[in-house]
């Protein structure tokens, strides 16, 4: 019986590898040639269907968005994963808390992308109190911009007030020595703002207009006077009040906290309006999950969970770089910049093309994020070419063109993994 150059018998080595063998042979050769036979017939299985859900690839408008949206994957997700690993393995370097900030930025990892999923289906939740991009966001934005405290306010029957561009108007010219009552309805007891104190009447002045602009309602069947301030009611603090003619603003003044406001006598013969200013609707922040940010907002999450892989490999790959380089290139005078930049980078390259290729072949496999954090309303906008082959294959019952996006994807991570084996054997030969 021959032997190898170990001394080894052919059919002892046979022996121990059979069982892995089949096992491959299960579980990957008979797979993808099973696969790539199906792919080939039509949805009964029974018809040969050619090269048809092959055209489907680039035909079917699903398809299409699917891997216009992986081409985004592959090029951002693992370039910018890896840029992030870079700067975090770096930096630790010199910080003192070093090792427990790669713990909390490698933590993550430990996190399932199904979990993952449902924690920013969470954070990129459109209601600023359940979100907390959108809360951080919207904090950002208000104070910035003054948000309004009536965006539901309206004139109730029998009000003064008409509808003008957004805001309200007088109905009648306003004159000086008449209060003007401004009374309106729709804002919640509790959306009113803390400055606002019981709305009172207010005091006629020849030569001014006044008036008050106010809450007109009381809780309670036949409580309260319409038109009129009562005990129980709040002043409008801060409403915005101008005076108008001729379409000119020829005067303007904000509500007191009790509602009251003051306006000189410019203002006599002007109509009264209440801008569209005052009612516009509460910022409410950015729709993450829309079709326009869902997929960036998807792969931040993505980023999230592995930039601490990145980081780990990149920071094993930096242990082993030289540190008489780094410091000869100090005492030449070199910037941290330059180190970094001609000396760290260049000799960090084979670490960073794993890291990178490695990625890669992760992102065309991408489908639990996409699945769970993408919307009904948005999921075709986010749609990638693992989800697609979920949803031809299970959902729509097309089987044939679920097995072409499956080889389809085989041949996609082929040249990936044929440069890293390339790749690796270039090392070892070194």
């Amino acid at each position: 019986m021959k032997q190898s150059v170990t001394g080894t018998r052919r059919s002892v080595a046979a022996l121990f590898l059979l069982p892995a063998l089949v096992l491959l042979g299960a579980l990957v050769v008979y797979p993808i040639g099973y696969s790539l036979i199906r792919s080939f017939y039509d949805q009964s299985g029974d018809g040969f269907a050619g090269v048809d859900n092959y055209k489907a690839l680039f035909t079917d408008a699903g398809i299409r968005t699917a891997l216009k949206n992986n081409v985004i994957w592959v090029v951002f997700a693992p370039t910018i994963a890896t840029a992030l690993g870079l700067v975090f393995a770096v930096l630790t370097e010199r910080v003192r808390w070093g090792t427990a900030f790669k713990l909390v930025v490698f933590m993550p990892m430990a996190i399932s992308m199904l979990a993952a999923g449902i924690i920013f289906r969470l954070v990129y939740d459109q209601d600023p109190d359940k979100g907390v991009a959108n809360a951080v966001w919207v904090g950002v934005h208000d104070t910035f911009a003054e948000a309004s405290a009536f965006p539901k306010a309206h004139p109730g029957r029998d009000s003064p007030l008409s509808p003008d561009q957004g805001g309200f108007v007088t109905k009648a010219p306003v004159r000086a020595g008449t209060p003007v009552a401004l009374p309106l309805v729709g804002v919640a007891p509790d959306q009113m703002p803390d400055s606002a104190k019981k709305a009172v009447r207010a005091p006629a002045d020849p030569g001014k207009i006044t008036g008050t602009a106010w809450q007109d309602f009381t809780r309670g069947k036949g409580v309260g006077t319409l038109g009129a301030p009562d005990p129980s009611e709040l002043g409008y603090a801060g409403m915005r009040v101008e005076a108008v003619k001729d379409g000119k603003v020829v005067a303007s003044t904000k509500a007191a906290a009790d509602g009251t406001f003051t306006l000189p006598a410019s203002a006599d013969g002007a109509r009264l309006r209440l801008p569209a200013s005052n009612f516009k609707e509460a910022y409410n922040g950015v729709d993450w999950l829309g079709p326009a940010l869902v997929t960036p907002s998807i792969i931040g999450s993505y980023i999230w969970m592995w930039a601490g892989f990145a980081m780990v490999l990149i920071a094993a790959g930096l242990a082993g770089v030289p540190r008489e380089l780094l410091e000869a290139a100090r005492v030449d005078g070199a910037s941290e910049w330059q180190v970094f930049r001609r000396i760290t980078v260049p000799l960090l390259a084979p670490v960073l093309a794993v890291v990178t290729v490695t990625l890669m072949i992760n992102v065309l496999k991408v489908f639990d994020l996409v699945f769970i954090i993408a919307p009904g309303s948005s999921q075709d906008d986010a749609n990638v070419l693992a989800l697609e082959l979920y949803r031809k294959g299970f959902s729509e019952d097309q089987p044939g063109i679920a097995s072409a996006i499956a080889v389809f994807l085989l041949l996609l991570v082929i040249p990936v993994m044929w440069f890293n084996v390339r790749r690796l054997r270039r090392e070892v030969r070194r």
